[in-house]
């Protein structure tokens, strides 16, 4: 049964677990600002994969690699949610309130995919949420089975991937191999295991070049970026989404559990999923990151365990969430500003990095990024409470609630 919010009311733990997410995938994405983009995935593709560098990439990928992602997701599911019960609460036409955010959604997203970065979420989040719309009235217990059941096929789709590699490898190595076959070999390490040093130096060369060359860039292969998101990771941002509107009607993300209810996900989702990715972590280690053991191990294998690792923070932070004080007032405050948080940081990073800005793009190691980090914690955490004492939203909440609406929004408090 849906659990109807009052109109205008904030769910404190909600906005906790928001801040956390927008923090926590910078953690993530800073690689991605930073460096080729095969780092993302393969420490040997550049950065460092030894000492301090392969511990910092180790650890992120045992606790924060995909699961701040999929807690945005579980998020954005329990938000969208919410909004359709206000708008049905108040007279409104929820379709025509759901819909008209996720074709503006939409809009920001290709325009920060487009003009910004490669890694844009939001248009992702845009087309995968008129989906979502379809299943507002499911019962708890119907959106999680649904939810296992996208990701077991996702997972099915992901196990694909390690075979095509081993297949490519494989015809590449015969003796009478295809020039066809030892390019759709080499295409495979540029992208999962280490590069070659040509490409490295193309997308250097690129980032580090002026704004039209990255403007050329970044719209080089039209909607594929698009396309490719969707088909790849479709279904397991809908189960996500759909986990996060059954996690928000029984209570979960409303802070209302009980404190016992919470330790024990907790326990289950970390006690489960940190050795199972530990051991994945020392798989990748001892095969030495190779194209193959990148795609087994990061993509294939983990995702099974992700949910249990998502359900786990989620717990963690809710927990925390009832301690309040300052520090957590500030992480709310950057929750519910998450929409300019996460744009901005691009605007900053993307500043910060590629050659219009500083141009530090590929100087700095993988442990060095965090300096980054840390810096543009501080940032949300320091800006977010002021700006929100003075206004009711934060800038970009603001021009989205006023497009939506078709009208402007009272800003001032």
């Amino acid at each position: 049964m849906t659990i109807t919010a009052p109109v205008g009311d904030r769910i404190a733990t909600l906005d906790v677990v928001r801040g956390v997410a927008v923090m926590g995938i910078l953690i993530m994405n800073i690689v991605a600002f930073g460096m080729p983009e095969a780092a993302y995935l393969n420490p040997r593709a550049y950065g460092g994969d030894t000492g301090v560098d392969l511990g910092v990439y180790l650890f992120n990928f045992v606790f924060f690699d995909g699961k701040m992602r999929g807690l945005f997701s579980f998020l954005f599911g329990a938000s969208t949610l919410l909004v359709i019960e206000r708008a049905e609460a108040r007279g409104a036409n929820a379709a025509r309130v759901h819909f008209a955010r996720m074709a503006w959604l939409l809009v920001f997203g290709l325009l920060h995919l487009y003009l910004l970065w490669s890694g844009d979420i939001l248009n992702h989040y845009a087309l995968i949420g008129m989906i979502l719309f379809w299943f507002r009235n499911w019962r708890p217990r119907a959106l999680v089975i649904a939810g296992v059941i996208l990701l077991a096929l996702q997972s099915i789709l992901f196990a694909g991937l390690p075979v095509s590699v081993a297949v490519a490898e494989a015809n590449a190595s015969k003796p009478n191999a295809t020039a066809k076959a030892i390019e759709r070999r080499q295409n495979q390490e540029n992208s999962f295991g280490k590069p070659a040093a040509t490409e490295i130096a193309k997308e250097l060369k690129t980032y580090r070049g002026s704004y039209a060359d990255i403007i050329a860039r970044l719209g080089e292969d039209g909607p594929a970026p698009v396309i490719g998101l969707l088909t790849l990771f479709g279904m397991e941002t809908l189960a996500y989404m759909m986990m996060g509107m059954a996690m928000l009607k029984t209570g979960m993300l409303r802070g209302e559990w009980p404190v016992d209810r919470y330790r024990r996900w907790l326990l289950i989702g970390f006690g489960i999923g940190i050795p199972a990715y530990c051991a994945i972590a020392w798989y990748l280690v001892a095969a030495k990151f190779t194209a193959f053991a990148v795609t087994l191990g990061v993509i294939a294998l983990s995702t099974p365990f992700r949910p249990l690792m998502i359900m786990g923070w989620a717990s963690l932070i809710a927990l925390l969430a009832r301690m309040r004080g300052p520090l957590v007032e500030r992480i709310s405050a950057a929750g519910r500003m998450a929409f300019t948080n996460y744009l901005m940081t691009t605007i900053a990073c993307t500043t910060v990095f590629n050659g219009y800005g500083f141009g530090l793009l590929g100087y700095l190691s993988r442990a060095q990024l965090y300096l980054v980090v840390f810096g543009m914690w501080a940032l949300m955490l320091l800006w977010s409470k002021p700006w929100l004492d003075r206004f009711r939203y934060g800038p970009f909440e603001w021009v989205w609630r006023s497009l939506s609406r078709g009208a402007f929004q009272p800003m001032a408090r």
